[in-house]
């Protein structure tokens, strides 16, 4: 069997298309749905279509990325948040056998994909066409609350998810997505630089440490993109990345992509004024931010260099990688 990592791009599309096609008939759906892919990133996601009107999302998840466990883990905290009224999550669908995780195959694979439906969340990304401020304020108190359940909830004794902490995020071991240093564009001089920059980043937060009121449970990649806005109601998608981590690595998220742009810094500022409405931020763990936003850029580098193929990786590419050169020198001289 050919390697499916082996394969190009558009066949390796066709096979996950075929794969989500064929996942629909483990649930009880109607018989004419449409599949649609809506974002491919580490895992496939599909917009399931009925003629009547109602929708459905489909996930199929990455090969290794993450065990049964953890993607049921992942569906306990999304439940507990959205029963306990700290926030809407999305709802997952029961397959056809009751189990939320379905397994679905495919010839050209190597092996089963797990499978995640969950019910269509209505609503629109905020911010766009309008200004960020407001939009940060909210995603600010939303995180607050979320932070506030994960220091308090009493997590089943099988719940397993990711750790991200300096070993696993920029390590040079087992980080999970890959080695910075393998980033598009990243010369020798760019690694030079990076690589002090890490140093750096890793020295403070062994000094900034892991206690209970520091590190913890968090989303990982609470972005404006993975909120949807319904009306009055504020609803948050897309946990895949979620795990244990400093809560402040929340606080660095909601800029990814465009840390080097102006505003960023003023963002930061409406995201910590939203937080603060909800919970306590001592100045200690504002202060260290810089190094949250610092460490994201680069496990972002890094991202972007193991995911070359999807839109987001080219679109973002070699200026993203140039313009980390300036954050990394800001930071360096600050610290």
């Amino acid at each position: 069997m050919t390697d499916f990592d082996a394969l190009t791009h558009d066949q390796q599309l066709g096979i996950l298309q075929e794969t989500a096609e064929t996942a629909t008939a483990n649930y009880d759906l109607p018989a004419d749905v449409s599949v649609e892919m809506i974002n491919l990133s580490e895992n496939a996601t599909y917009k399931i279509a009925a003629r009547d009107g109602r929708r459905w999302a489909l996930r199929i998840h990455r090969d290794g990325y993450h065990s049964r466990t953890a993607i049921q883990s992942e569906l306990a905290w999304l439940a507990d948040l959205r029963q306990t009224g700290i926030v809407p999550t999305p709802v997952p669908v029961a397959g056809k056998d009751g189990e939320q995780i379905q397994l679905v195959g495919h010839a050209r694979l190597a092996q089963p994909r797990h499978v995640v439906l969950s019910q269509w969340e209505t609503g629109s990304e905020p911010g766009m066409g309008e200004a960020l401020a407001e939009p940060f304020e909210v995603l600010g108190e939303v995180t607050a609350r979320m932070h506030i359940h994960a220091r308090q909830w009493r997590r089943p004794s099988w719940f397993s998810r990711h750790v991200w902490d300096f070993d696993t995020s920029l390590g040079e071991e087992s980080p999970h997505w890959g080695r910075w240093r393998n980033g598009m564009g990243v010369d020798a001089s760019k690694a030079k630089l990076f690589g002090r920059t890490a140093d750096l980043i890793g020295r403070r937060l062994a000094a900034f440490g892991k206690g209970h009121d520091r590190f913890g449970l968090i989303h990982c990649d609470l972005r404006l993109a993975n909120l949807l806005i319904d009306g009055k109601t504020v609803k948050v998608i897309d946990f895949d990345d979620c795990g244990f981590g400093w809560y402040m690595y929340d606080a660095a998220t909601p800029i990814s992509f465009y840390e080097h742009e102006p505003q960023a810094a003023d963002l930061i500022q409406s995201w910590t004024t939203g937080y603060r409405r909800v919970l306590d931020l001592p100045k200690a763990d504002e202060d260290e931010i810089p190094t949250f936003v610092m460490l994201r850029r680069l496990l972002l580098i890094a991202w972007i260099g193991s995911h070359a193929e999807t839109d987001l990786a080219k679109s973002m590419g070699l200026p993203y990688t140039e313009a980390t050169v300036g954050l990394c020198e800001a930071y360096l001289s600050k610290f």
